[in-house]
């Protein structure tokens, strides 16, 4: 087996984004299921704040939830590209044995241990917040007392079925990228698009590098507008929990929010500085300081990180609306909701104090890469 269950208990990012979206699709769902239970008990007076608390279930789930299994299946497709990459001659070996891509694709189902790890313990913390969630709903006075109930099928369909289903796509998914020539895989030769260019002196060194790092690494782009999108969108969302819902659901959202963002972070971060290493050693030796290494290696990816930022900003500002203006329009007691531009400013402060601190103390670690190891590869 090419592919280790310590491998996979190192994807650690797939975990935490299985663990957040079962987390919040579970404590919408039980809390929909149990509504759905009382229906029959409904007065008319009540009706329309039912149907608003149904309706924020299903789109909670849809868009959060959504939303969190797209970005696992990207993060798991870079994973298995990554892992492929980076031990190809070990492949090429097996494959020049006489293994089929098959059956060392075999190997990749293991991956689905992390979803099955995440979506597992996302399902268990829910059950520690479920009791205050159901507490404030049944403070709201629109309906009789909901009672907690487990539903085992949600434990289905969010923890077994997705852990099956991710399992599989790796495997699949692995086929694909080891329909490759044995010979490629033994010398380590990475397949890319388009045609080497010829900039001669046109650009610097480093904006050339900036250039080349950016376009072997496209998905890495999508983790950093992600971890941007995420911690603009739910702090400044949870900001508006307090008057929109509950200073409970406002934490939750914050929470969820940075662990997801420093997650991203982290793993598109060093990515990009351990496949670049050998490129940063060659720097070092030819004189460029760390200030240059970080500029040709990590500040190509700035743009993405501001843009991350703004449709997070429209993102929170349309979900909310949504909900004030369509979910619960004509409910009595639903405040106004508009654009917190002071929260906004605040929060950007806030995220380009963290975002340039954490490149500028990135970019200082690449003085301890050691040269001698990294040329001796």
């Amino acid at each position: 087996m090419v592919v280790s269950i310590k491998d996979s208990v190192r994807l650690f990012g797939i975990s935490i984004m299985a663990c957040c979206a079962v987390l919040v699709c579970h404590l919408f769902l039980n809390y929909y299921l149990d509504l759905t239970e009382i229906a029959d008990l409904i007065s008319p007076q009540a009706q329309q704040f039912y149907d608003a608390q149904v309706m924020t279930a299903k789109v909670v789930c849809l868009v959060s939830g959504g939303c969190l299994a797209i970005t696992t299946v990207v993060m798991l497709f870079f994973y298995i590209k990554h892992y492929i990459d980076s031990h190809s001659r070990e492949i090429g070996i097996l494959k020049a044995l006489g293994y089929s891509d098959v059956r060392i694709a075999k190997g990749f189902s293991v991956f689905g241990l992390s979803v099955l790890t995440g979506c597992l313990a996302g399902y268990l913390l829910s059950f520690l917040l479920i009791p205050g969630f159901y507490q404030k709903q049944n403070e709201e006075g629109y309906l009789p007392d909901i009672s907690i109930d487990i539903h085992w099928i949600l434990f289905f369909l969010l923890v077994i079925l997705p852990a099956v289903i991710f399992g599989l796509t790796a495997v699949f998914y692995s086929i694909l990228k080891l329909r490759q020539p044995c010979v490629n895989l033994l010398k380590g030769i990475v397949k890319e698009k388009g045609k080497n260019r010829n900039t001669k002196d046109k650009k610097s060194f480093v904006a050339d590098m900036k250039n080349a790092v950016i376009k072997s690494r496209k998905t890495l782009v999508f983790f950093i507008v992600f971890s941007s999108f995420c911690f603009s969108a739910m702090i400044q969302m949870s900001a508006s929990m307090k008057d929109l819902a509950s200073e409970m659901m406002g934490f939750m959202i914050f929470i969820i929010g940075v662990v997801l963002a420093f997650t991203t972070l982290y793993i598109a971060v060093t990515t990009v500085i351990r496949s670049n290493q050998k490129n940063i050693a060659m720097m070092r030796v030819f004189g460029y300081d760390s200030s240059e290494c970080k500029r040709s290696v990590l500040d190509g990816y700035r743009p993405a990180a501001y843009i991350g930022f703004v449709i997070g900003s429209l993102y929170q500002y349309g979900l909310l609306r949504l909900m004030v203006d369509i979910v619960f329009a004509g409910v009595e007691g639903v405040p106004e909701y508009h654009f917190d531009f002071t929260v906004c400013f605040i929060t950007l402060g806030a995220f380009i104090v963290v975002y340039e601190g954490i490149m500028i103390a990135y970019g200082w670690t690449m003085k301890k890469i050691p040269l001698k190891r990294i040329m001796s590869e």
